[in-house]
């Protein structure tokens, strides 16, 4: 065996180890590197594992009073944000994914086109915009608290003071029309329910809409003019909102200090802490506070807990006729056993349960009747808690008697109540039965188990009675009929009063089998005769609409119990008697706070009538189109169009059977006091017979709203509502028909028969105003074609109705239009479906860019029909081939098939 080595020197061995040493810090170094100041280039990658040793920092401000890091505020594995803090207070000024948190290997990437947070798949969770303009040279913290994305020569790309969270900061504009937002929870980033709102009048505080602070009525504010507000910003001389000519509007003076924070925290309060320098770590006290009550917190008590003020705190107790909760401590229950009225009530088949309601007493107040206008006024009570019945979604109302004023309460949840000696309204609680649980007591436990054996076995004696004595009655009455037929048959025909199918007559006497009125669906609505619907409508007296299916006439129900609006299908076919009342059953079953509800039926010979509950208000049309009345408020189109959304999303996604519209359109949409908005006309198309199967693209759309896939082979899927939808939602942007008809002296006609000299003025003179070039300015341009051509350009005030007169934020326009166009792309499988639509409208997601190389189509209609009859026939010469004779013909084609797609009624 040979010897072995001699062993290595000492020295060589410490020498050895250094090495290895060095090594790994050097790839430790490669993966994370030192705590950057002030900037740091593309390529950059950071992630809480990698900047473990700084809590997840990875970039600080010069000065060091910022830190941008990947953090977990509640030290949940699950739950990290990249955000900016105020470093020596460790307060969270800003976060970027707070509505998607990554893990703690999820990663930060800085790269040549952005920002992004990614979870470990890859998976981007937030980015900075996609087209940024340039591209990024360096990502930037600023002693200000400013997180910037910077281009060459450095200028701003991006920067997070445009994109406030929770916080603003010295330096930062919180513009009008823009709010912060509170975290849902001390650890949980993402949106709660409160909000600091700048309007136009006001700074404002809400919770699910309602406000309940105002800047102005705050007594330490003082106002310097009454001009509308532009922004609102904070610096060490204290609060300001300033106009758009930089003059003061509101002013609220703070402790002196170098560097105020304001916060909206996560249970409502507004709060401003100064600190004497930007590095310090404490704060100088005296912190602004708003609102400064406790008690005037929408939730400072668990729901419908009664507030009191004590000192400087409150206290929560249960208003009479009300115990606590044993489910949620805190929270106050009725103390009649009933349970108390929820949204998810109206998402229920079951949603008929009789309402109650329980009365608080007369010093309770509610916070949302301090600062919101009444739903109603000049109304009495029973008008009153008629309204808060008759809409599924109201939790409660209050009556101020001395005002004659009306306040609904829609909120999610209902909130605290507080103690108030000068409330004047009173409140009433929504309260429905308690669902039974089928229990029963031990002592007739014996009844209990006998009763399911005996009572089947009775019921399957008199099924079998029943079945056999209707059988013979039938066979019998069928062999008369058979034996009358013989005798009479041919002297009917001789003398031509033989009567043809009753689909093909209408005829209300025609009786068949499948006709007799014995027929009985499980579950079918309240069944009326011809007479009782000729009673209650008086005659079919007063008409107070019509369409494809039908009159309809104004009705009220027997004993008074309400008014109703009864439609007489009219001119089509309808099934036989047993499919009709089998649909009827589908949809009266239907419930939903935006679909008109089906109260009865009646089916009697060949006679077909439908009775809904009655909407006071008509049609949209009528609000949005009519000369009288009111101007519809942006606020007013944008819910109507949320409401109308909401329909068709249940119809498509909620009910137990997909139902597709398929006549959208303002004349289907009705409205009624308290801001209720319905779908009309829903699932009409299952009642048509088959032998109606060549009427049905006529009948079940309106031109001006139909899809172009009607004029294919393609089938009709739910997305031909949606291009409806977006067709409506253009006319409630514009306030007008999309294509005012043409008459033969080529007269522009609005509405029904309706001249642009007719409306009031400037409203058609900036309708012409807003034609872009090359388009007819006459008034009877295609809008669709035009709001295209207008949202290339980024006019989208111009789209906006002129008689809103300027109410309008550029940015609430500019989406709207985006959405609308969105559902008007000519291939249905990239129109946004109508559940994504509500998204939208309601502004949990933003509206995607429209395609503009899918709206083409609008362009090739709006031209076309606005061209004279020999510039279509030279446009179709020139794209057919030479000699081809028929160019007219390929022109009036191609005019009519565009027409029957887009053109209006």
């Amino acid at each position: 065996m040979p010897p072995l080595p001699p062993p290595a020197p000492p020295r060589a061995l410490a020498f050895l180890g250094l090495v290895l040493v060095a090594a790994a810090l050097s790839a430790r170094g490669a993966e994370a590197g030192p705590l950057a100041t002030e900037l740091v280039r593309p390529s950059f990658v950071a992630s809480n594992i990698l900047y473990v040793d700084t809590g997840g920092a990875f970039l600080e401000s010069r000065s060091g009073a910022f830190r941008a890091a990947v953090v977990n505020p509640g030290k949940q594995q699950d739950r990290f944000y990249l955000a900016v803090l105020h470093a020596p207070s460790a307060t969270l000024v800003w976060s970027a994914n707070r509505g998607a948190p990554t893990t703690s290997s999820g990663s930060v990437k800085l790269t040549a086109q952005g920002l992004t947070v990614s979870d470990p798949n890859g998976t981007v969770l937030w980015s900075t915009p996609a087209q940024l303009g340039a591209p990024v040279a360096a990502l930037r913290l600023q002693d200000s608290g400013n997180l910037q994305l910077l281009g060459a020569g450095n200028a701003t790309l991006w920067q997070s003071f445009d994109a406030a969270t929770d916080t603003l900061l010295p330096g930062q504009q919180l513009r009008a029309g823009a709010y912060l937002a509170a975290a849902a929870g001390a650890t949980e980033l993402a949106e709660g329910d409160y909000r600091l709102a700048v309007t136009a009048a006001d700074v404002v505080l809400t919770w699910q809409g309602s406000t309940y602070w105002r800047l102005s009525n705050d007594l330490r504010s003082y106002k310097d003019r009454n001009v509308a507000v532009a922004s609102v910003s904070v610096n060490a001389s204290g609060l300001f909102a300033v106009a758009a000519d930089g003059g003061l509007v509101f002013r609220v003076d703070l402790a002196a200090g170098a560097f105020p924070v304001l916060k909206l925290g996560n249970d409502g309060r507004l709060r401003i802490r100064v600190y004497p320098l930007v590095n310090s770590s404490a704060s100088l006290g005296g912190d602004f506070v708003a609102p400064a009550n406790d008690c005037d917190l929408p939730l400072q008590c668990p729901p419908l807990g009664l507030c009191s003020p004590a000192g400087n705190s409150s206290t929560c107790t249960c208003p009479p006729l009300f115990a606590a909760s044993a489910s949620t401590p805190g929270a106050c229950i009725p103390g009649d056993g009933s349970a108390l009225a929820s949204p998810a009530s109206c998402q229920s088949t079951n949603s008929t349960a009789p309402v109650s309601y329980l009365a608080l007493k007369s010093q309770a107040a509610y916070f949302a009747t301090k600062f919101d206008p009444p739903t109603m006024a000049g109304v009495n009570y029973t008008a009153c808690r008629g309204l808060c019945t008759g809409i599924c979604a109201c939790l409660a109302y209050f009556y101020d008697s001395s005002s004659r004023s009306c306040y609904l309460v829609r909120e999610k949840q209902l909130g605290s109540l507080y103690l108030s000696s000068s409330a004047s309204a009173l409140g009433y609680i929504k309260t429905v039965p308690q669902p039974q649980n089928g229990t029963r007591s031990n002592s007739k436990s014996s009844a209990n188990r006998t009763v399911p054996i005996v009572l089947p076995s009775i019921a399957a004696f008199l099924l079998v009675a029943v079945i056999a004595w209707y059988a013979c009655w039938r066979k019998m009455r069928k062999n008369g009929k058979k034996k009358k037929a013989k005798s009479t048959g041919v002297k009917q025909m001789n003398t031509g009063r033989k009567k043809p199918p009753s689909w093909e007559t209408g005829n209300a006497d025609a009786d068949d089998d499948e006709n007799d009125d014995e027929v009985v669906v499980p579950g079918m609505p309240t069944r009326f005769s011809y007479a009782e619907i000729a009673t209650m409508t008086g005659n079919f007296g007063t008409k107070i609409g019509s369409g494809g299916f039908g009159s309809v006439y104004k009705g009220e129900l027997p004993g008074g119990e309400g008014l109703v609006a009864v439609k007489k299908l009219e001119a089509v076919g309808v099934q036989a008697k047993r499919e009709f009342c089998t649909e009827i059953t589908v949809i009266g079953s239907i419930r939903h706070v935006n679909l008109v509800r089906l109260r009865g039926f009646c089916a009697e010979g060949s006679r077909r009538l439908l009775v809904y509950e009655y909407m006071n208000r008509g049609s949209l049309d009528r609000s949005l189109f009519g000369r009288t009345g009111p101007v519809l408020e942006w606020g007013e189109r944008m819910e109507v169009a949320l409401g109308a959304a909401r329909g068709l999303a249940y119809l498509h996604s909620g009910c137990d059977q997909k139902i597709v519209h398929c006549d959208v359109k303002p004349e289907n949409i009705l409205l009624a006091d308290g801001g209720q908005v319905k779908i009309a006309d829903f699932g009409l198309a299952k009642l048509m017979s088959p032998e109606q199967s060549a009427l049905f693209t006529t009948m079940r759309g309106t031109r001006g709203y139909l899809a172009p896939e009607w004029l294919s082979n393609a089938a009709i899927s739910d997305r031909a509502d949606v291009y409806s939808f977006g067709m409506v939602l253009l006319e409630l942007i514009h306030g007008r028909k999309n294509r005012g008809e043409q008459t033969e002296n080529n007269v522009a006609i609005v509405g029904s028969g309706e001249e642009m000299s007719d409306w009031p003025s400037g409203w058609s003179s900036a309708a012409a105003a807003s034609t872009p070039s090359g388009a007819s300015g006459s008034g009877d341009e295609y809008f669709p074609m035009v709001a295209l051509e207008l949202h290339e350009q980024g006019r989208h005030l111009d789209i906006v109705d002129a008689r809103l007169e300027g109410r309008v934020d550029e940015a609430e326009a500019a989406r709207a239009v985006r959405i609308a166009l969105s559902c008007l792309h000519e291939d249905p499988a990239q129109r946004p479906s109508m559940a994504a639509v509500v998204r939208m409208l309601e502004g949990t997601v933003s509206p995607p860019e429209p395609r503009v190389e899918a709206l083409g189509f609008l362009r090739l209609y709006g031209r076309g029909y606005a061209a004279p009859t020999s510039s279509l026939v030279a446009m179709a010469g020139t794209s057919g081939s030479a000699g081809t004779p028929s160019s007219t013909a390929g022109a009036s084609q191609l005019t009519d098939s565009l027409q029957d797609v887009s053109a209006p009624r």
